[in-house]
């Protein structure tokens, strides 16, 4: 077993609930933790044996221009499309921040986590 890590993408997107977010926009960052058998692609050092992260961060970066309402859709999505893509996922965590959110007060971020 292994661990995959893809940490701090960022992306400029158009989430959020109020009208204004969806028009301006906001920073993103997301962070991808995939837990996966690592046995077979350790030995053959070959990409067609392994989990190609390229492709994850690909689907990352596709999921994250769908506008949604909320985090928690964003993350859900992210981890459909990723077990859709690749049937040796044994675990994947997703966490998606907001940057300085508009909530009404000083703040670095707002951040999901889901795992499945």
């Amino acid at each position: 077993m292994g661990l995959i890590e893809i940490e701090n993408m960022e992306f400029y997107a158009y989430h959020g609930c109020f009208k204004e977010e969806q028009i301006v926009g906001n920073r993103f960052l997301v962070d991808l933790a995939i837990e996966t058998d690592m046995s077979v692609p350790s030995k053959t050092d070959s990409i067609n044996d392994a989990l190609n992260y390229q492709l994850a961060y690909e689907i990352v970066k596709n999921e994250m221009q769908k506008k949604s309402h909320l985090l928690e859709h964003i993350a859900g999505r992210i981890l459909d499309a990723l077990y859709a893509k690749f049937h040796s996922i044994k675990k994947a965590t997703v966490k998606v921040s907001k940057m300085n959110p508009p909530m009404g007060g000083k703040m670095e971020r707002v951040s999901v986590t889901m795992s499945r």
